[in-house]
């Protein structure tokens, strides 16, 4: 059996409301206790990880992330996504299934599964297609899908647009106790747009995005959900409707959840007047009246969790003309200190409260037993340098996408180390300028 003691740092579990100097200790991949950090732990054979000035909580978990494996190789694998992963924070994360071919099926999904445990990063779950081939037309086989393993049930970037076949995929859920995770927006108000609508897009002449696309689509979700009783789950919040929408829905019990990327806290639509394809996103960037009802969508928990929203494109498909270029942002190697900057620094939120947005509330939303340092759990552990400083550099990503909107920004806060199953899986070592992936 492995002994591991992670001693002297700031322990914090969202979950059982734990916040103190402590130590954690670990034994054969399990959390055996977490004990006064003045107590006497010390032991023959018994590994020790001083974690002083450092916090120690929960692995991050992603719930959706574009890993591209199978069919766009030249944008992410599934080995370089899980690197990636591993030096953000995540020890957990969940796999879209817009690959080619699409993980619509069991074989597709337990492909997934198989390239996780060979490349021997991080943890990977995947997500299954709610509609054949991301057609919209005809329900996947989501029961075969989730004998394999699917957590959940998407597909991707296209919204489930047709409401017959999102109220039978919310009945046929609903079974299995999982969720439906979809982007909401109306196809036929996006069409070709490339930024949101507004003064900006107006000034700059650009075809545009209105908020109300994605504003009637989180309604109607929000109706279906309450007719059918399901589980949805709405990604990538971008609007002051939408976070009033779904906070009306909370207080009337409907099953809703929702996250938010850190790059929608920080960028507005002022960033398109540069025209570089590294601001389209989707959905877009928007005004700081928009960011200003996400944060306290954040704070009051009407938005449960945040995301990367992890999207990588190889270099040849961004660097082109802004309305030829696809929508995209990579965002697991950037989110902790963004979420410093956006939410730890103007004191929106507390360290735990950050936390539990990206630990246990994405693990209670995919049914999984992680995201916590409760005894006999599984030892999924990051440990943060909270006033670390450093400048983003995507030529030292571990992803094989530079596709970033944050390139030459100067951040605090970073990932030293990450233990999965109490195995250091990843250290931060300022002689290896990328990283140490062990």
């Amino acid at each position: 059996m492995t002994t591991i003691h992670i001693r002297n740092g700031r322990v914090i579990d969202p979950i059982q409301e734990i916040d103190q100097i402590a130590n954690v200790v670990i034994q054969d991949g399990k959390i055996v206790e977490i004990a006064e950090s003045n107590s006497n732990v010390g032991a023959d054979g018994v590994e020790m990880v001083d974690a002083s000035g450092l916090i120690v909580c929960p692995g991050f978990i992603d719930p959706h992330v574009a890993l591209r494996e199978p069919g766009f190789e030249e944008d992410e694998t599934t080995e370089t996504g899980t690197a990636a992963a591993l030096a953000g924070g995540f020890t957990t994360v969940a796999a879209m299934p817009n690959t080619l071919p699409v993980v619509d099926n069991q074989a597709a999904a337990e492909f997934v599964r198989r390239q996780a445990e060979r490349a021997g990063y991080c943890n990977v779950v995947p997500l299954g297609a709610v509609t054949k081939n991301l057609e919209g037309q005809e329900l996947a086989d989501i029961g075969h899908m989730r004998e394999s393993g699917a957590v959940a049930f998407t597909d991707g970037k296209r919204p489930l647009a047709n409401p017959e076949i999102m109220r039978r995929a919310l009945e046929y859920t609903s079974m299995f106790n999982c969720p439906i995770l979809n982007r909401p927006h109306v196809p036929e108000l996006v069409s070709d747009g490339i930024m949101h609508e507004g003064d900006i897009s107006t000034l700059l002449g650009l075809r545009s995005i209105p908020a109300a696309a994605e504003d009637i689509m989180v309604g109607r979700d929000i109706a279906l959900a309450e007719m059918t009783g399901g589980r949805i789950h709405l990604m990538c919040i971008s609007t002051q409707r939408s976070v009033e929408q779904i906070r009306r829905a909370k207080r009337n019990g409907i099953a809703i959840t929702a996250d938010v990327t850190p790059h929608h806290l920080l960028l507005t639509d002022e960033t398109m007047q540069t025209f570089e394809s590294r601001y389209k996103i989707e959905p877009p960037l928007r005004t700081q009246r928009h960011i200003d009802e996400l944060i306290a969508g954040l704070k009051d928990g009407t938005l449960d969790m945040i995301v990367s929203d992890h999207e990588p494109y190889a270099a040849e498909k961004t660097d082109g003309e802004l309305d030829l270029v696809p929508f995209g942002n990579v965002g697991l190697e950037t989110l902790l200190p963004l979420c410093v900057e956006a939410l730890i620094a103007p004191q929106h939120l507390s360290w735990p409260e950050l936390l539990a947005r990206l630990t246990i509330n994405p693990a209670k939303l995919l049914g999984l037993d992680r995201g916590t340092l409760r005894t006999s759990a599984l030892a999924d552990i990051t440990l943060i340098d909270p006033d670390a400083e450093w400048t983003i550099d995507p030529t030292r990503f571990h992803s094989k996408s530079r596709n970033t909107a944050f390139a030459g920004r100067s951040v605090r806060g970073r990932v030293k180390q990450v233990f999965i199953g109490g195995e250091l899986k990843y250290r931060w070592n300022t002689d290896e300028p990328v990283g140490c992936l062990l």
